[in-house]
């Protein structure tokens, strides 16, 4: 397996464990782990931070930024894991603008289990149920072609292991 080619976005809502995943897993390739909540702007961290939703407009040049840290990897020859909900179909395009050949790891779960989820969470600033309602009224969850999907009741372990595993029998998203 050559990971250190790889570039791949751990994807899904609040609460799916994106970020703990995706650094787990950067950590089982020995390649470098990037959270897209970094990338928000100041005036998108208050809006959530406020309990105020995100839309496209305000997504626009976050999702503009992450591609290109993707494509800066890509150009490098360098590998990645990203943490970023990419929630719409049109947002994981945008992300493969960067790179064409960019690997999804999608973190599925029910609103319960991440409504606890988040219940549990300190010091970030995504906050209120009306927000998870959001992304999950706009979640267009990707299908078997374009990401290999993991339930998030699965230990972020057994996550890891089933997606490596899902790369090691050559998963690719079809051109």
């Amino acid at each position: 397996m050559k990971e250190a080619t790889y570039r791949i976005v751990v994807m899904g809502v609040s609460g799916s464990g994106k970020s703990h995943v995706g650094a787990l897993l950067a950590r089982r390739l020995g390649v470098a782990f990037l959270d897209g909540d970094d990338y928000h702007s100041p005036t998108n961290v208050d809006k959530m931070a406020n309990g105020i939703p995100l839309d496209d407009d305000d997504r626009h040049e976050w999702l503009e930024a992450l591609a290109g840290v993707i494509a800066d990897h890509r150009r490098r020859n360098a590998a990645l894991v990203l943490a970023c909900s990419a929630l719409k179909q049109r947002y994981r395009e945008r992300l493969r603008s960067g790179d064409p050949d960019l690997i999804f790891l999608f973190l599925e779960g029910d609103r319960e289990q991440l409504r606890q989820r988040l219940a549990i969470r300190e010091a970030h600033f995504f906050r209120g149920e009306a927000m998870l309602d959001s992304q999950l009224h706009d979640l267009e969850a990707p299908d078997a072609l374009e990401a290999v999907a993991c339930p998030i009741s699965d230990s972020p372990e057994v996550i890891v292991e089933t997606f490596l595993t899902a790369l090691s029998g050559g998963y690719r998203r079809p051109p």
